[in-house]
């Protein structure tokens, strides 16, 4: 049914159930998961601060794979992620993306987070999210 699940991942325990849920799925659907960080392109922070704290977050995701038996593809890159979702979905093949509803930004709307509510609005395949 889904053959390659996103699941976008900031580090934040609200991303980390998203990242089992995917997992889970992928498992149970013998799916293969693609890990995505996104460093967001107007943080302040050195970019080497933030690279290694994406790959430790997508390295993490990797080792639950690895003791669920199930294959994880990461993707760190530099963008903005609430507007490049839609664009990253597509890159990866991706036909289902299991996103957190908040993250790390703090701006945590009334529902959601505005990156999960920007993939629901954009993302031109199925969007879980995860409370």
């Amino acid at each position: 049914m889904f053959n390659t699940i996103m699941v976008p991942t900031d580090g934040s325990d609200y991303s980390k159930k998203a990242e089992d849920t995917a997992l889970f799925l992928a498992k149970k659907l013998g799916s293969n998961v693609v890990a995505v960080h996104i460093i967001d392109e107007k943080l302040i922070y050195p970019y080497e601060v933030l690279e290694e704290e994406g790959k430790a977050i997508l390295q993490e995701v990797q080792k639950k794979g690895k003791e669920m038996d199930v294959e994880v593809l990461e993707i760190l890159i530099v963008g903005n992620p609430t507007h490049d979702m839609a664009k990253i979905t597509e890159k990866t093949g991706a036909d289902l993306v299991v996103i957190s509803t908040h993250g790390k930004t703090g701006l945590e709307k009334l529902i959601m987070g505005s990156v999960a509510e920007n993939a629901l609005k954009k993302v031109p395949v199925p969007v879980l999210l995860v409370k």
